[in-house]
């Protein structure tokens, strides 16, 4: 498939043509897959410690054995030696244990062989993740992805997309009742993400538009008329929570506050949702490229180096004050992503100093050369630490972000490198 349009609006000097940094990315990338191939036990995957080790009672979680599933289905059509095991080990196991049989759906994780407490609870972030899951395994043709694919695409249709409100609903009990009096930015915006690629796997365009709808509420409507600041926690009549988890700063997934990494995550979103629209039906709003220029720059001005020592902090107060100056990996990742769809999409020199600064800044901090992996977590003085996250779980964010830029901005990840690579 031929290079997207944007792409070839990128200056020649650009590191994004450069054929070293393009080796560099498939190196970081290769490493961070080795990594992590010791995450699988029986029943899917768990996290990794500071070390690359399991812990002696590891667990399966299941939003990590999704996320693992994306990633290795992808790899295994780059042509990786023992991906497509991992990938395969996966799906069975989403189609196994993890998922509810009697009511549908998918639990958290299980403890000792069953779901307990809060692991039954069905959860949209958790479930956006197992349908990017299956789509990427479709499409890598890894077995039983379609039956995947089916199961998890109209569960999440059916019990958490709400035609009247244009957004996926947060969560419910394991037998789908006691729907949450909650609206969250966090498993929305993933949810964009799943969208897109199933509208890329499957062809139905009514994904596409539950994408758009869920921009138009959350970006459109909330955050422009915010000045561009990501308000996360609503309740079901959409008003805002300003103390939402005021007790709980560092929460891994519902921290008080607004998160800058989520800004800049919106930010690509917006251009890969142009991009798509473009791409499947000739035109998109108008209002995407702005909006994604403009959380952008409120991203980074909220979140890079606020004191001094570089890196995106974690969280801000309503009033953009810092909260949590601790610098997570992830957020790194998503600004970087986020400056190379700009770059892409506009070919402006501002953009190519970002992602040139947010990556010396991972290789100099994040990349961990003694142990592997990234340091999943550093403080306000760039040491390591572990107090929103523990050990070194994640793959995707850091994986995902030695691949962008590589690659278009639509379609979607694993239809791109099947076309690409």
């Amino acid at each position: 498939m031929a290079e997207m349009l944007p792409s070839l609006m990128v200056p020649t000097s650009s590191w994004l043509r450069a054929t070293p940094h393009r080796a560099w990315l498939n190196h970081q990338g290769l490493r961070l897959l080795d990594f992590s191939k010791n995450s699988r036990v029986s029943e899917g995957f768990s996290a990794l410690d500071m070390h690359g080790n399991l812990e002696p009672d590891a667990q399966p979680d299941t939003t990590l054995t999704a996320r693992m599933t994306h990633v290795f289905a992808i790899a295994s059509m780059r042509g990786l030696p023992g991906c497509a095991p991992l990938a395969v080990h996966g799906v069975k196991s989403l189609l196994g244990s993890l998922h509810d049989s009697t009511h549908g759906g998918w639990y958290g994780g299980l403890t000792d062989g069953k779901p307990s407490g809060k692991q039954k609870r069905k959860q949209n972030y958790l479930h956006a993740f197992v349908s990017l899951a299956a789509s990427s395994a479709t499409v890598a043709k890894i077995p039983g992805a379609d039956g995947l694919l089916k199961t998890a695409a109209a569960t999440w249709e059916k019990h958490f997309w709400s035609e009247k409100e244009g957004v996926f609903l947060e969560s419910f009990a394991e037998d789908w009742s006691d729907e949450e009096n909650y609206r969250g930015a966090n498993s929305n915006m993933h949810s964009i993400e799943a969208c897109m690629a199933l509208g890329d796997v499957t062809g139905n365009a009514a994904w596409y538009q539950r994408a758009l709808r869920v921009a138009e509420q959350f970006i459109l409507g909330l955050a422009r008329e915010s000045d561009w600041n990501v308000r996360e926690h609503f309740d079901r009549n959409w008003t805002y929570l300003p103390d939402y988890h005021k007790d709980r700063p560092t929460d891994d997934l519902r921290p008080a506050g607004m998160t800058p990494g989520h800004y800049v995550e919106w930010a690509h979103l917006m251009l890969k949702l142009e991009a798509a629209l473009l791409r499947r039906n000739g035109s998109a709003p108008e209002w995407l490229l702005p909006a994604g220029t403009a959380l952008f720059k409120s991203g980074t001005d909220a979140g890079w180096s606020r004191n001094g020592q570089g890196g995106m902090l974690y969280t801000v107060d309503n009033d953009t004050n810092p909260l949590v100056e601790n610098r997570p990996h992830w957020c790194q990742a998503e600004a970087l992503t986020a400056a190379a769809a700009l770059l892409k999409r506009t070919g402006h020199s501002s953009y190519e100093t970002w992602y040139r600064r947010i990556w010396d800044y991972i290789d100099l901090h994040m990349i961990d050369r003694r142990n592997g992996g990234w340091i999943q977590e550093l403080d306000a003085t760039n040491q390591p630490s572990e107090v929103v996250y523990k050990g070194k779980a994640d793959l995707y964010h850091a994986w995902q972000s030695t691949l962008t830029p590589l690659l278009p901005l639509s379609p979607s990840f694993a239809t791109a490198v099947r076309d690409l690579f």
